[in-house]
């Protein structure tokens, strides 16, 4: 037998027994209070056109996806992020709707990395989408049901760290960026790296105080105060509008009573073009990377024909499995199999309990004498 056989490509794996059971039931936990903020459910392909995750649309680079051709050519890629998916069926099938949309969904991503660093290839995700809404009201009851969702699978040691993309789009335009700088100058201020920003700028030669600003974005995070100082070196309207958004979101998470979850990183970027407004992460304890990603996207759904404001997040699955695991939270699954025996003198007997155990809803299983 050739041994290649039992094993699974690099970046994905089995999950069975009680790992599976655990999944099932963080799935489940999550998802109950996601229903409890009024979001239906929706499904879409697993995979889609390219042009789907084009890079007009600012999302995966082609690089990283999965592609292929189907029967008539098209190029067609397996689904590394929701939100384009979910945003085409809303321009599709409620294309004149003007209420408030509440979507969520579960499945899996795909994404071809080429260096995965111990992350998998496919991860199971779940996530809602609000769309036809613009308001702070808005933004504010994502964090909230972030913070919820998350304490209802019994995490409550994380943070969320909440940024909004116009700080730094105002500085940028103020200090006169182009494009591709602008792009560049996003992957380190996003990683922290203060050098390589900072060479950057000297190799664009970016002047005073424009370059000072900019930088000053690496430490720019901690609590509402750490906004307000902000302002005093702050001028342009576009990033001083971005603060007195976040700071119209905080008065309504405290009134959601959540306030004390949230921390705020002027330095967080997505490596998302789409994100129009707020971005936010969660962090826990055992997990190098965010188990929530999510943000506002007022622009995406414009590129499938419907202009539509749109916030959302996605919670990645597989690592609030592992970060429960770490933080060694005991989670109330129970075996509760009821384990029948038989041989052919005694099956019919209990073939008939196992029918009658069963039709009050429980697990039974039949297993042969030995």
């Amino acid at each position: 037998m050739n041994k290649k056989l039992l094993h699974t490509p690099e970046g994905v794996r089995d999950i069975y027994g009680k790992e599976y059971a655990t999944k099932l039931y963080v799935e489940t936990k999550l998802h109950d209070m996601i229903e409890r903020y009024g979001y239906e459910d929706i499904q879409t392909p697993s995979f889609e056109f390219f042009d789907i995750f084009s890079k007009d649309i600012g999302t995966t680079p082609s690089k990283d996806l999965y592609k292929f051709f189907d029967k008539d050519g098209d190029t067609i890629v397996l689904r590394s992020d929701f939100t384009p998916s979910i945003a085409r069926c809303a321009a599709k099938y409620f294309m004149d709707e003007q209420d408030p949309i509440r979507f969520c969904y579960m499945g899996n991503t795909f994404s071809s990395t080429s260096s995965l660093q111990g992350k998998l290839s496919e991860v199971t995700q779940i996530g809602v989408e609000l769309i036809n809404d613009d308001s702070v009201q808005a933004d504010a009851e994502m964090i909230s049901l972030v913070v919820e969702s998350l304490k209802n699978t019994g995490l409550d040691k994380f943070q969320i760290s909440i940024g909004h993309v116009d700080f730094f789009r105002g500085l940028c335009e103020e200090a006169g960026l182009d494009a591709d700088t602008e792009d560049e100058l996003r992957d380190y201020i996003s990683g922290k790296n203060y050098f390589a920003a900072e060479n950057l700028l000297r190799i664009r030669k970016v002047t005073e105080p424009y370059q000072s600003n900019l930088l000053k974005m690496t430490d720019v995070f901690g609590n509402l105060e750490s906004l307000k100082a902000c302002k005093e070196w702050v001028k342009n309207k576009v990033s001083l509008s971005a603060i007195e958004r976040l700071e119209a979101i905080y008065e309504v998470l405290k009134l959601y009573g959540v306030e004390s979850q949230v921390t705020f990183d002027l330095g967080l970027l997505s490596q998302y073009d789409y994100y129009t407004g707020i971005v936010f992460k969660a962090y826990t304890y055992g997990i190098g990377d965010a188990i929530v990603k999510g943000g506002r996207y007022n622009h995406l759904l414009q590129k499938f024909g419907k202009d539509a404001a749109a916030i959302g997040f996605v919670v990645v699955v597989d690592d609030m499995m592992e970060a429960l695991k770490r933080q060694k939270v005991d989670l109330p699954i129970e075996e509760s199999k009821k384990i029948l025996t038989y041989n052919v003198q005694n099956y019919k007997e209990q073939l008939k309990a196992a029918i009658c155990y069963r039709s009050k809803g429980m697990a039974v299983e039949l297993i042969p004498e030995r």
